[in-house]
């Protein structure tokens, strides 16, 4: 078993902080080796993806001292305990195998006396065949009808996982003929967005998906409640219209209130359910299970590259690596996700919640207080749509805030055109490249307020192109980055008790069983 140490005991640590400012990627990208160094520091992903980290602040030296971190703080043993079912999993004692769902990485896991890798395949299976019955027309609408929308209802990891898959595949499957249903989504308990989403419905022919691993969950509950209503003000009967995502011993897995239920267990999270059901069932109505498993194979692709033992061909390993050095030697507060692909518009959000969800911890493993900064602030907007809004800080703000960009080659769906000599993708292609290379080497004006200091680090992830398989390695790929940073902190990824204490006091505001300031409150929502 490896050793759950500290990251402020580790001699290797001591080494990096000796490294910090070591180097000017100023200097680095306009030097005579500047081309050198951008073809040298080019990492292979899965799916035809690559991990470019040229613009980072790191030069040999410094990758040789986060591999002897890696090495000291024992990441890949780490993450071979994980995937052969350890409980590492310390606040719930709970295994974690959202890695199982996609593939198989290493021994046999057997829990609950159900070898979960198989389990999983099951429930995978039972989602696609049950979307090809909806698209065959052999589960139909009382009127006989097939339905032809989906709406999923869940929150957090429920929501932001699956409809940021969806928002990314949707016009290339609509280009390519691979548009079974269109997809949405009811997440907030604001009666508001209920509403909006079912005014855009077809309520007769839409299929809907309640998801609740527990079946308690008060915001899914509330809007499955609306949306139960609302079907049955339009004469429909809501026992023919839903489905359940759960676990097997929630009250939503034998109700006779759904179609039928689908199962995930407590060894999978929610911000990392998108490959169990949670995603399956949306994803393969949406788009077809063939669709959802080539997501799933570009995830297990890049999860067996995150085995590897050299840093150099490990592309996850080496992101949470440089994303650690960033965040606790050169002590900056947060990370900009910043994908030039519209299709990936609510990837941020996705990734706002892995991140800042998991490795969101003041205290370690063993509820033992911190004295080192844990993980960053997750932000971002697709380009060029950023660049207008808030570039401005990112580029002559007082924090450095590191980039992470995602771009590709060719767009999705293919259509273009060209204007002043260029196509819309090549402009595209060509802001990212001048962003990377402003932030890295400013601009000396003697105008103060023209200057840009530089100095700002970037990496990029480049595709040929956002297909199903490059977007499951994508998701695989700030998975396991999480879960690497997770291990160097020595914090517990896998448990979210951050979320807990605001929906108690809620409960509490609604029983009415309040005082002071929290009344107060109340009072003035005239709750």
């Amino acid at each position: 078993m490896p050793d759950w140490k500290n990251l402020d005991t580790l001699k290797s640590y001591e080494t990096l902080k000796n490294l910090k400012g070591k180097v000017d990627i100023a200097k680095e990208l306009s030097g005579p080796d500047a081309a050198a160094r951008v073809q040298k520091y080019v990492v292979p992903m899965a799916a035809d993806l690559s991990y470019s980290f040229a613009a980072k602040q790191v030069d040999d030296e410094v990758l040789q001292a986060l591999g002897a971190l890696a090495k000291e703080q024992q990441l890949l043993e780490k993450f071979e305990v994980l995937y052969n079912g350890e409980r590492v999993n310390t606040g719930e004692n709970r295994l974690v195998l959202h890695q199982l769902c996609r593939g198989q990485l290493g021994e046999d896991v057997v829990a609950d006396g159900v070898n979960k890798r198989a389990f999983y395949k099951e429930q995978t299976s039972r989602c696609a065949a049950f979307a090809k019955r909806v698209h065959d027309g052999e589960i139909v609408n009382e009127q006989g009808e097939k339905f032809t929308m989906v709406c999923q209802i869940g929150i957090g990891g429920s929501d932001l996982g699956p409809r940021a898959l969806y928002i990314a595949l949707e016009n290339w499957a609509r280009a390519n003929g691979r548009l079974k249903m269109e997809a949405r989504f009811i997440s907030n308990v604001d009666p508001d967005d209920a509403s909006a989403v079912l005014m855009g419905l077809d309520l007769a022919h839409t299929m809907f998906i309640m998801v609740s691993k527990s079946g308690t969950t008060l915001e899914t509950l509330t809007n499955g409640e609306f949306v139960m209503d609302a079907l049955k003000k339009e004469g429909l009967d809501p026992a023919k219209h839903m489905i359940a995502c759960t676990s097997e011993t929630s009250p939503l897995a034998k109700s006779d209130a759904y179609l039928d239920a689908f199962f995930m267990d407590d060894y999978i999270g929610g911000r990392y359910s998108s490959s169990s059901v949670v995603g399956a069932a949306v994803l393969s109505l949406a788009f077809g299970g063939d669709v959802y498993q080539e997501i799933l194979d570009g995830a297990a692709a890049e999860d067996r590259l995150a085995k590897n033992e050299n840093l150099l061909e490990n592309p996850d390993l080496l992101d949470a690596l440089i994303g650690f050095y960033e965040r606790s030697v050169e002590g900056y507060p947060a990370t900009a996700v910043l994908p030039y692909s519209q299709a990936l518009a609510r990837f941020p959000a996705h990734l706002q919640q892995l991140d800042m969800e998991s490795n969101g911890k003041s205290v370690n493993r063993f509820g033992e207080p911190l004295s080192y900064q844990t993980g960053p602030v997750i932000f971002g907007e697709p380009g060029t749509n950023g660049q207008h809004s808030f570039y401005q800080l990112l580029h002559q703000g007082t924090d450095i805030v590191p980039l992470q960009f995602i771009g590709f080659k060719n767009s999705q769906i293919g259509n273009d055109v060209v204007i002043e000599d260029s196509t819309s993708q090549q402009k595209l292609s060509a802001n990212v490249v001048a962003q990377i290379m402003a932030f890295a080497c400013g601009k000396k004006d003697d105008n103060a307020n023209k200057n840009f200091a530089g100095g700002r680090p970037s990496s990029i992830i480049i595709g040929e192109k956002l297909t199903p398989a490059a977007l499951g390695a994508l998701l695989a790929h700030f998975e396991n980055k999480v879960m690497f940073q997770g291990f160097i902190w020595n914090v517990n990824s896998f448990d979210q008790e951050g979320v807990q204490l605001g929906k108690t006091l809620a409960k509490k505001v609604l029983s009415g069983s309040m005082d002071g300031a929290l009344k107060a409150y109340s009072e003035l929502l005239e709750i």
